[in-house]
């Protein structure tokens, strides 16, 4: 057992890059979710901001228990919750971002924040968790799924239907749509079409959901958007791996995706169930590939179990969700030839495409909804209490070794 790790005393509020695979033993400072699930996380300065569906929490003593109503925050060095930010969010939370000046931005289910309108997606401060004057997007018809900040912009998708159909780009002050931002999802494999998740680099913005055309273009499922000048247009990047069908129950199957820290690359997990193909597997693509039938550099399978989230450090890239195995393109809901065992959580070689020997373990449940790498390690957040073979209910850390 690890009872604390060193952390630097400024820490950034993006992912950053990691030299080496975190420790599979988990840190023992992290505070427990005490119910439902952890959805997302982010770093704000030195403080951990957790969202999900949840309502109360507790020390990592376990010895103090403090209602929370769907979002709660903790000093990362220390584990210590947060005693003043208690905010009222009457709805599951998706999605977060680090905002300026110890704030943080809150995207999910929800009509109000505090018993003040603020229609899926907010921004509140640190210190008292109240609503920060002057930011007042106009999201409408639909939840917020998806959060990315960087810089001035703030990138929201989900299934809303204003200021923008389920993808738009807004002011991070005022929270104005930025009519330079014009790319539209369409084609919906589902009753409406939706945005499961986005991650961006300074030029790229990436992409998925139920949909099968982004801006006009043929992008089943996953597209890249270049957002290196003023105007947002679609890149002429396209990949027909997402074209075919998955189980009847997964009309549409791309979950979470990440670029690499450099931005050369980035990964994709899916569900979609045991049928082959791209159904249940991580998949890595190279950026600034060219051609419209972009495939896949690898694909790893884990044989018939969903994976919901990856996070690409550069070591490694991790994957969770409720899966059995990895290396098992072979299996079918089975154990196929060359299947690793790697329950709820693993690391794949970001240039082999092979699972890495780190295995910590996790008690599987439904699965991994959020990670979130930082300097001095690697968060989770989920619906179980188990990981590293300790008790840590539902979020988590591995530290850097």
């Amino acid at each position: 057992m690890l009872a604390r790790v060193a952390l630097a005393a400024i820490l950034a509020s993006a992912p950053t890059p990691h030299v080496r695979v975190v420790s599979a033993d988990p840190v023992d400072s992290t505070p427990h979710v005490l119910d439902g699930i952890v959805n997302a996380i982010t770093v704000v300065g030195g403080t951990v901001v957790v969202g999900g569906s949840f309502s109360e929490v507790s020390d990592a003593a376990r010895t103090t228990t403090y209602p929370r109503a769907n979002l709660f925050a903790y000093d990362l060095t220390t584990g210590r919750i947060l005693q003043d930010f208690a905010p009222i969010v009457p709805g599951p939370v998706y999605g977060l971002a680090a905002g300026d000046s110890g704030t943080v931005y809150v995207g999910g289910e929800f009509t109000g924040v505090n018993n003040t309108r603020s229609r899926s997606l907010a921004r509140l401060k640190l210190s008292d968790g109240s609503l920060v004057a002057g930011f007042a997007p106009r999201i409408g018809g639909g939840m917020v799924s998806a959060l990315v900040r960087q810089g001035s912009k703030l990138y929201v998708g989900g299934d809303f239907i204003s200021p923008r159909t389920a993808l738009a780009r807004l002011d991070a002050t005022t929270g104005a749509a930025d009519p330079a931002f014009a790319i539209t999802p369409g084609g919906p494999l589902t009753d409406n079409v939706k945005v499961h998740a986005i991650a961006a680099t300074r030029h790229r913005l990436a992409v998925d959901g139920s949909f099968t055309t982004l801006g006009g273009h043929s992008r089943p499922q996953l597209g890249l958007i270049d957002i290196s000048g003023p105007t947002a247009r679609v890149a002429p990047w396209r990949t027909e791996a997402y074209a075919g069908r998955c189980a009847e129950a997964f009309p549409s199957y791309v979950r979470g995706l990440d670029f690499s820290p450099d931005g050369r690359y980035f990964a994709v997990v899916t569900t979609g169930g045991p049928k082959g193909g791209m159904c249940d597997t991580t998949a890595r693509f190279e950026t600034y590939a060219k051609g419209t039938r972009v495939k896949p550099t690898w694909v790893n399978s884990t044989g018939g179990d969903s994976l919901y989230s990856v996070c690409v450090t550069g070591a490694a890239v991790y994957v969770g969700g409720h899966q059995r195995w990895l290396d098992n393109p072979r299996g079918r809901d089975s154990a196929g030839p060359g299947a690793v065992s790697r329950p709820g959580i693993g690391a794949i070689h970001p240039t082999t495409g092979k699972a890495l020997s780190w295995n910590p373990t996790r008690e599987r449940g439904i699965g991994v909804k959020a990670f979130y790498a930082h300097p001095s390690g690697l968060l989770v957040g989920s619906d179980t209490t188990r990981l590293g073979r300790e008790y840590h209910a539902r979020i988590g850390m591995f530290p850097q070794p």
